[in-house]
């Protein structure tokens, strides 16, 4: 929404707020500021404000005086929001809540809620005696397109690589709900390719989440579980793996103890034989080792430890690091 058509719009609401009896459409083109001086313009704009605000649940009634020409005004007994009423409870866990979410993609509206409450005269800094600190992580750089889709209720199009697989594929999905299980995030809905309901984990999304039909077109089916959707067809715990890398002599000494064997290679690089889950659980714990440890096999491992450094490396502003060198040894 442009700053102008916000400004008109306030205005609009505040001058139907302040007025005990029903202005008409001149009335109200003359008191609020920004509609066109256009009789057709000023028409059309006025219809698409007042439906604007229907749609916000601002409450717009309509009558007249006397029975004159018919005039609007915004009551404020159905404007105002009744006072609210919290248990210490229940105050405790609103202020945990949005404090799960300070550093997360929904900090600002975590923010907004908490600021809206306090206004009110709730206060929300008992959490602060529960002695616990939660943290939610929404790294992951599909969430927050993931998110607005939910929200706005419109279908995405994104590609995705799934479990074994060496190459992603283009999905087209419904979403229905995002969440987080096990510390890992997904989203559930419905996949318009399968013509069924499906369950993606973020982290295998690859590259960016786009948008692909109009908002509002998506319809979650009534009584739908979410949580139970993503509990029932989550992804079994990954059965085990044989992974082959390469230690630089002398080096990853924690590797070596949790290698099933380690042969001497050439030069400066032995070999080494490591079982493994997933490939993006082990992956980051292979990256600590720096240039000292190079995936040879599989190659999804092999292809998570390079995203691994290579985002490691972006949030450093590009400047060479130990995760660079490795990066171009895996290459």
């Amino acid at each position: 929404m442009s700053r102008r058509k916000t400004e008109r719009l306030l205005g609009l609401v505040v001058c139907l707020l302040a007025t005990r009896r029903y202005l008409t459409a001149e009335q109200i083109r003359r008191a609020v500021p920004g509609y066109p001086d256009s009789d057709e313009a000023f028409k059309r704009m006025f219809e698409r404000d007042k439906e604007e605000l229907r749609e916000l649940g601002i409450p717009l009634e309509v009558g007249s005086e006397d029975g004159g020409e018919a005039g609007y005004r915004i009551p404020p007994r159905d404007y105002e929001l009744p006072d609210i009423h919290l248990t210490p409870d229940e105050t405790a866990v609103l202020g945990l809540a949005a404090r799960v979410w300070q550093r997360a993609s929904l900090a600002e509206a975590a923010s907004g809620a908490l600021l809206k409450l306090r206004a009110a005269g709730i206060d929300t800094s008992g959490s602060e005696s529960l002695g616990i600190e939660p943290r939610v992580d929404t790294e992951e750089p599909a969430f927050p397109a993931l998110w607005e889709a939910v929200k706005g209720r419109y279908p995405v199009a994104f590609d995705y690589q799934g479990v074994g697989r060496t190459s992603a594929s283009r999905r087209h999905l419904e979403p229905w709900g995002v969440l987080s299980r096990r510390g890992r995030w997904y989203v559930v809905g419905f996949d318009t390719d399968r013509r069924d309901t499906r369950v993606f984990r973020l982290s295998r999304i690859i590259g960016e989440v786009v948008p692909d039909g109009r908002p509002g077109s998506v319809t979650v089916p009534e009584g739908v579980d979410i949580r139970k959707i993503a509990f029932d067809r989550g992804e079994a715990p990954a059965a085990p793996r044989s992974a082959t890398v390469r230690l630089r002599a002398g080096a990853a000494q924690g590797l070596r103890r949790w290698a099933g064997e380690v042969r001497p290679g050439d030069g400066e690089w032995d070999e080494a034989e490591l079982t493994f889950g997933e490939a993006e659980r082990f992956a980051p714990y292979l990256a600590r080792f720096g240039a000292d440890v190079v995936v040879l096999d599989p190659p999804d491992l092999r292809e998570a430890v390079i995203c691994h450094l290579k985002s490691v490396l972006a949030g450093h502003d590009g400047r060479p690091e130990e995760g660079h060198e490795q990066a171009q040894h895996l290459q």
